[in-house]
This record gives structure tokens, sequence and C-alpha cells, in this order.
């Protein structure tokens, strides 16, 4: 191959002689100089003024020999080798001209840069390819441009070792994901381990961090059991990104469950929530959904403070959204939060949700809600996996650019052998001196009918005697005594019409009175007590069943 003739047509040396005028030597000058000298040997001249050559006059052999660059130049469809510069020979050893590059050129073919050549070959048009690494270790950005000359073509393949750099970059990138990773970390230990696990509801949850930089989001769930068989669930989401985001999300999970253990309704924890927001950070933003599960009312009682609505699964199918929020975002102060409800009967699914599940850039808020429902409306199996079925029709994957998290909840339908272990027995009382006797016979056959042991059966039963005593003693009519078993635990509970809650305080010994919570506090496993919707008040207590 005719390398001067090829050079003719390398880019850069193809300009006309007025675009050389301009950028070159002067007229004068060039006439004044036959014999130009290299660039590369000018250093050598002594005389300051000495005349510059014209980029043409340039020995080009001799240039890209001397570049630190790796050069190759190939032509033909097969790409056979035409020339090698010393920095080539010097990184991949001698290689034999006249040959296929696939053959003399291994390296590049291991690179995948022979269909870059034929693409370049094709389209006469210059490609990059950036940072690969190459089998001596080292990494490189190779370009690929065309050079033609008559129905002969090739293609002048540049190397430039950019190892230096390549390896800084994957530092970085070691370090960015070191710090997402930790990043995460932080956030997932703000969430809870595990969650709780109720005796009426089988609950799973996801959290997917969002987006790839170290910046934790203000996104978590909770699930607390409150005694009695009632549990509460709470989902939210802090506006923003970062520690602060993470700090008051951290502050405000920590609030909701010592609010929880004053048995409060939804809203008025979400009321106390508020307030302690607005003290936080009056400038952060937070949506909250507090939701409380009653397994004797079959419904989900809820509070939302901005947040998305709660999605349930009837058992047949029919996906129900709830209300609106039932007030504003936490922190705003000055609203007052009230509840709702929906049903959540024996088969429903329920979900709880943040705003990266269902909000999309250019796309309505409501067309991603209305997308959950009918993903939901198909989902069966486990809560886990319709928690990530939800995950996967939204389209979740790992560089998402916001938080999700995702609380599901089912009310399992008890058939079969699974439906003795759950249930159910309730006597109404109007008080009068019968009603201590009525209890306590209702108790005693009850309990002798779900045949507990010996040792449970009369804990029971003194139990029931002892709450219905403070009742007829400390309450109004009417009255009503209710024990449940679950597949764990006995819950005893009495409900009445007036609305203070019981204390458990040290009798003296010449009291006559106020042992009856004392004693039930000591026999049980728990006790408790909450105001109920109407002016009343429920007082219950439960015991463990013994395991086999």
């Amino acid at each position: 191959m005719n390398f001067t003739r090829w050079s003719a047509r390398l880019p850069g040396t193809q300009r006309r002689a007025a675009a050389r005028t301009d950028h070159t030597a002067a007229p004068d000058r060039q006439a004044e100089t036959p014999n130009p000298v290299p660039a590369a040997r000018a250093e050598q001249l002594t005389d300051e003024h000495a005349p510059v050559p014209a980029v043409d006059e340039l020995p080009v052999r001799e240039v890209l020999d001397r570049v630190p660059a790796l050069v190759a130049l190939v032509h033909g469809p097969d790409h056979r080798v035409a020339y090698i510069n010393d920095a080539y020979v010097t990184a991949f050893g001698v290689r034999p001209l006249g040959e296929p590059t696939r053959e003399s050129l291994p390296e590049l073919d291991e690179l995948g840069l022979l269909p870059l050549l034929d693409q370049v070959l094709r389209s006469r048009k210059p490609r990059t390819l950036k940072s690969r690494k190459a089998p001596d270790g080292r990494s490189y950005t190779f370009t690929c441009t065309p050079v033609t000359e008559g129905e002969n073509a090739g293609v002048l393949v540049f190397a430039t070792d950019v190892t230096d750099h390549a390896e800084a970059a994957e530092r970085l990138r070691a370090s960015e994901r070191r710090q997402r990773e930790t990043a995460v970390t932080l956030q997932r230990s703000l969430l809870p381990q595990e969650l709780e696990e109720p005796d009426d509801l089988r609950i799973a949850a996801t959290y997917q961090p969002g987006g790839t930089e170290a910046a934790v989001g203000g996104d978590w769930y909770d699930v607390i059991t409150l005694g009695g068989g009632r549990t509460a669930l709470v989902i939210g989401d802090v506006m923003g990104r970062g520690v602060r985001a993470a700090a008051v999300m951290g502050q405000l999970r920590t609030a909701v469950r010592a609010y929880a253990r004053l048995d409060l309704p939804p809203h008025e924890v979400l009321q106390l929530l508020d307030g302690l927001a607005t003290e936080i950070d009056a400038n952060q933003i937070a949506t909250c959904v507090y939701a409380i599960h009653d397994p004797n009312e079959g419904r989900l009682v809820y509070a939302s403070a901005g947040h998305l609505p709660i999605l349930v699964r009837d058992e047949s199918g029919v996906v129900l959204r709830a209300d609106e929020p039932t007030g504003p975002p936490l922190g705003t102060g000055g609203w007052i939060h009230t509840s709702g409800s929906i049903p959540l009967g024996p088969g429903s699914t329920a979900v709880l949700y943040t705003d990266g599940l269902v909000e999309r850039r250019n796309e309505d808020l409501d067309e991603g809600i209305a997308a959950l429902e009918r993903a939901l409306s198909g989902a069966t199996g486990t809560p886990q996996v319709v928690c990530d079925r939800l995950v996967r029709s939204a389209g979740v994957t790992a560089d998402h650019d916001d938080d999700v998290a995702v609380l599901v909840l089912q009310h399992p339908a008890r058939t079969g052998p699974d439906s003795d272990l759950f249930r159910n027995a309730a006597l109404e009382l109007l008080g009068g001196i019968e009603a201590a006797p009525r209890a306590r016979a209702f108790a005693t056959g009850v309990l002798t009918s779900w045949r507990f042991p010996t040792e449970l059966h009369d804990l029971g039963v003194l139990a029931a005697s002892e709450l219905v005593a403070n009742s007829l003693q400390h309450g109004t009519p009417p009255m009503r005594l209710r024990l449940r078993r679950t597949d764990r635990r006995l819950i005893i509970e009495v409900t009445d019409g007036d609305d203070h809650l019981p204390r458990r305080r040290q009798a003296e010994p010449g009291d006559e009175s106020g042992r009856g919570i004392a004693i039930v506090a000591t026999i049980a496993s728990n006790w408790g007590s909450r105001r109920t919707p109407g002016g009343g008040k429920a007082v219950w207590c439960e015991f463990v069943l013994p395991k086999g």
C-alpha cells in the first residue's frame, strides 16, 4: 500500500490553499522555504524566525510513528493490516502486516472492535468506543476514522491509553456504591427489621430505594400489635431525600409507635403527630396513613394525612378505594383530622403504599392509582407474592428514581380445621345483681366447649368475672362480655357505656375494692383499655395459649 498517497486522505490534510494561508505559514515565507523542516525537528533550529512547514508537507508516517497513542491502519472488507506504529508494537508486540485484523490483531477482535470497523467502513463516518480494557490489562478509548482512496477504502484506528482515568472512574464508582450501600443500610435500619405478626392478619412489606445516588429517602412503614386482637398499620413519606428527611422519618416512626401504645383513634394519633412534625421541622412536609384493624368489626378504621388512598380487594376480586385523605399533610398545623373506614372482611387484601409506586413523570397520578387497582384485582397468593407482583407491575426496577414502600395485609378466610382455632362468643349484659353470675356461667361454658386446659380455663373464668365486676361497679349499661380465641391466645374483653378508663393501683389492706384490675394484670399475659366510639370504653386481657 502506498502510505504517502493514503496520508493525503487522512483527516485534517484536505484543506485548500486558502485555508492553509490563514492557519499555517505566511505566503512570502512559503515562497522562501522550498525545503521545509518537519515540525517535530523544528526545535533543533537556532533561528527563532525559521519557517514552519505546511501540514500537507509533513511526513505522516514519521508523525504517526512518534505518536504516543496506539495507531493501526487497516483496509478492505476483511480489514487487512497496512500499518501499526511503535506504540502499538510496544503494547501488544510485533504483528504481521497484510493479514486480516481478526488474525493479525486478535486483541481488537477480543475487544469487539471488528463490528465497529465494519460500520465505519460502510457509513464513512467516524465512531468511538470508550474505555475498553484490553488483554494487556490497560484501558483504551478507540476512535475509528474512515480513510479512502478510490475503491481502496480503509479505517484508521487510534487508541488512547485511558487506564489512569478508567481506574479513577472505577474507584469513584466503587466509592459511590459504598456510600449508597451505607445510605440504604441506614434507611433500612430505620424500618422494622421484622414485622410483628398479628393473629388475624397475614402481612408483608417491601422497600425499594430510589435513584443511584447516596441519598436516603423518607419512606417508612410499620405494623404495631395493640393488644386485644387489634393491629395498627402505618405508612408514611417524608418529602425530599437525604439525611434530614431520614432523620425526620425516624422521629415520626418512633413517635407513632409511642402514640399507638395509648390506643387512641387514628385521627387523634395523626393530630398528635402533626404537632410533633411542626416542632421537628416546620418546613418538612410528610404524609401518613394510620389504620387500625379490629377483627370484631371487619373494617379498617383509618386517618390519612395527605396520603394516597388505601386499596382493598375483597374476596370476589373487586377493588375498593378508600375516601380522599381525611386531613392535610403532617407539619401544616392547625387542622382537625378525622377518621374514615373501609371494609376488610375475611378473604380481603389491603394495600398501603407510597407515591413512588404510582407516580410517574408526565402521567396523571390517578392513572397510576388506577393501574395499581387493576394489578391488585388479579393479584392472588401470599401477601409477599402480592407485594412483589404489584412492584413488578408498576415497573419498579433497581434504578427507579423514587423510593417505594408497600405494605400488604390479608384477612384470611378461615375454613376447615383452621376455623376451629378461631372462635368468638359474646354475651350482652344489662347490669343488675344477676349480671355477674350470668357472666361467670357464660365464660365457664364457652371455655369448656373450647377444651382449654383446666388451669387456663379457670384463669379465664376468673379474669372474665373480675372485668365484669369492674364494669358493674364503675361503668354504665349496656355491657358486653366477649370471648375470642385465636391459634395463639385467648382474649377477654368487656365494654360498657362509661368512658373513664381504669387504672391499676395498689389497694390498701382495709380496702374492700380496687383489686380487680390488679388481679387481672397479675394472672393475664397482657391487659389494657381504650375509649370506644360513642363515649364508652373497652377493657381487655389476653392469655397466651400453651403450645402443642
